[in-house]
């Protein structure tokens, strides 16, 4: 399973190409480099599951956010490519993308702001269902991907998020 981001807040205009470069790295080249060795041993296998985690701002973008939303964009087209290419090796890709999810990361973010208070309520209101996501429910929707029980399931993107794609 490929999960890691950083989320770096910006604008096109206003990204730097530091920070361009750190959200590529860490969010598509970890997933590239991880997977790269990985295969290679499911490769002798002849079988393997991989679950990649993208975001749901790879379907929908958001505000403030181009080098993120680029990146897991990226990390779901990658999902794709990659099923494709071993889908005769009997190795399994998929990608999950979470919505905004009430995570460690997340509670750092929103205790920067200034108005902390606000900006949680912000970060809720982004979600159709009113909450934010909950850890457990993201790990739930991964295992489902995983699971043997659902072979049949190769390049999908199953996305988990408070209906804030609809």
């Amino acid at each position: 399973m490929n999960c890691a981001g950083v989320v770096i807040p910006g604008r096109i205009d206003n990204t730097t190409d530091e920070d361009w470069d750190k959200t590529m790295n860490v969010n598509v080249k970890g997933v590239f480099l991880m997977s790269k060795y990985v295969i290679l041993e499911m490769l002798k296998e002849k079988s393997g599951i991989i679950v990649n985690v993208s975001s749901s701002v790879a379907i929908k973008g958001v505000k403030d956010r181009s080098a993120y939303t680029a990146s897991k964009g990226a990390v779901l087209a990658l999902t794709k490519s990659m099923a494709a290419d071993y889908i005769d090796q009997n190795i399994r890709v998929n990608c999950v993308c979470p919505g905004t999810t009430e995570t460690p990361s997340l509670i750092d973010r929103i205790s920067a702001f200034k108005d902390p208070e606000q900006a949680r309520k912000d970060f809720i209101d982004r979600q159709p269902m009113g909450r934010l996501g909950k850890p457990s429910e993201i790990a739930r929707a991964i295992l489902f991907v995983a699971d043997d029980e659902v072979s049949f399931m190769n390049g999908a993107a199953i996305i988990i998020d408070g209906g804030m794609t609809i």
